[in-house]
């Protein structure tokens, strides 16, 4: 007996079907900002106007204003290319008045104004660019994510009380409208989510373009009663259907609403076409079930991750959404995400939404109080895939894997009711050891870091900034160079 038991622990060691095979690469090269300098100045600007006159100050944050105002002015009155000299000033005003309007805490209401501007604007005008093209894409890139990250350093030192709704273009609509968390949305919105989970930080920033967002939903309001329904693809259960409830209460640190643009050619056409792709997808939902794509392989919807549930539904009514394709070409980055079954490198990710010119930023929300969490979680990230691009593996207890398989095996049976087991549908037992320990890997340097950047907060009197984040959670592990 007890024999017997030693045999089947050891044939549940052996490491069978380990290697997940990797579909579609990418032949693109990761964006690096490359700015180190830059940042180091910025906080010492910071730095020397805590000290500073606060007529100078106030002064600074005037004229950087006033130029921002200028060149945002001039841009929304004429075309522009991606290579326009006018836009790298306007994201170097953003990053140089920042630091003033940190210590003065005052200008932000006029500099968030110039960001949803100048952000509206370069939407309209990309909807003339060559998506595709990696100098349009870089252009999106540093900009929409540039202004907001000068934005965010401000709210990390504010002491003001904030209001978390950011709202920016009412981008006309005539499908059912309901609101959520004060933003009115449309049936056919697409929201873009950052989850407060380790695997939320490492999707959000394991791209060719690093972002803020980990979670794409579509939502759907039903036209007699206007209740919304959240459509979305959750690791656990494969694709359901969420009340505004319970999608507000499965943990958002953020949440953007996008919307397809009136003037679309499909729209013109079909006004009610959004609300159409959500009913479809909510049907659809309703009729099948549709596990979680471990794979990101978005040309088969037999199952699907949470970008493929938007795009999939667009697609069947002649939308292209992700019109330049996600890439993701990091060795390190590869490496993580393919031992959580990842096989397409080519994909769509849920971040580079926010960057297709089909669509216009409606509003954004986030969690005040979580903001220094969210970046916390991201440069805890950034530091492991630098490990992970200099060669560490996710080490796991070998030892635990008959235990797991066990533990999986459990989870098929519930499955097979339409339970959600342990072990997530379509995750092998060994994917989900290597995902137990890199996030128990993720929560014991979050907790160093913390720690550390509670010391900084002490010592220096402010919120340590996110390269000062990053720097710390490099420092930890030991490594650099990405």
């Amino acid at each position: 007996m007890f024999s017997g038991l030693i045999v089947i622990y050891g044939l549940l060691m052996i490491p069978v079907g380990s290697e997940t095979e990797i579909q579609s690469h990418s032949v693109e090269s990761p964006f690096i900002w490359d700015q180190d300098e830059r940042w180091d100045q910025l906080e010492v600007r910071f730095n020397s106007a805590k000290t500073g006159e606060l007529q100078g100050i106030s002064d600074s944050i005037r004229f950087g204003i006033k130029r921002i105002e200028q060149l945002i002015s001039e841009l929304e009155s004429d075309e522009f290319e991606p290579s326009d000299p006018r836009l790298n000033k306007s994201l170097d005003l953003f990053f140089e008045t920042a630091p003033y309007v940190a210590v003065l805490d005052s200008g932000y209401v006029e500099l968030t104004d110039l960001y949803n501007k100048g952000r509206k604007r370069i939407k309209e005008v990309s909807s003339n660019w060559d998506i595709e093209n990696r100098e349009s894409r870089i252009t999106l890139y540093k900009m929409l994510y540039g202004m907001r990250a000068a934005i965010e350093e401000i709210l990390l030192q504010s002491k003001q009380t904030i209001d978390p709704v950011i709202l920016v273009q009412d981008e006309p609509s005539v499908t059912p409208s309901t609101k959520v968390l004060g933003i009115t949305v449309h049936s056919g919105d697409l929201l873009v989510s950052r989850g407060g989970a380790e695997v939320s930080a490492l999707i959000s920033r394991g791209n060719d373009f690093p972002g803020n967002f980990s979670h794409v939903a579509l939502i759907y309001v039903d036209e007699t009663t206007h209740t919304p329904y959240f459509i979305e693809a959750h690791i656990e259960r494969g694709v359901a259907i969420a009340s505004a409830e319970e999608y507000i209460n499965d943990r958002k640190l953020r949440f953007m609403v996008l919307r397809p643009r009136y003037d679309l050619t499909q729209l013109e056409k079909d006004p009610v076409l959004p609300h159409k792709a959500a009913k479809y997808m909510f049907e659809e939902a309703q009729k099948r079930h549709i596990p979680y794509d471990f794979k990101m392989n978005f040309y088969d919807p037999e199952a699907m991750f949470c970008s493929e549930v938007g795009s999939y539904a667009y697609k069947e009514y002649g939308v292209q959404l992700w019109p330049a394709e996600s890439t993701i070409s990091s060795d390190g980055v590869v490496k993580v995400m393919n031992t959580f079954g990842v096989e397409n490198f080519v994909t769509q990710m849920p971040s580079d939404l926010e960057y297709d010119p089909q669509l216009s930023v409606v509003g954004e929300w986030r969690d005040m109080n979580a903001l220094f969490e969210d970046h916390l979680y991201n440069a805890v990230i950034d530091a492991m895939l630098v490990c992970a691009e200099n060669g560490d593996e996710i080490e796991y207890n070998r030892w635990m894997l008959p235990v797991v398989r066990v533990v999986k095996a459990y989870s098929k049976i519930l499955n097979w009711f339409d339970k959600v087991g342990p072990v997530p549908e379509g995750m092998s037992a060994i994917e989900a050891a290597k995902s137990d320990a890199f996030i128990n890997s993720h929560e014991t340097l979050k907790q160093q870091v913390r720690e550390k950047s509670e010391n900084f907060r002490q010592e220096k009197g402010y919120q340590p900034p996110y390269w000062e984040l990053v720097r710390i959670a490099e420092s930890e592990t030991g490594c650099t160079g990405r």
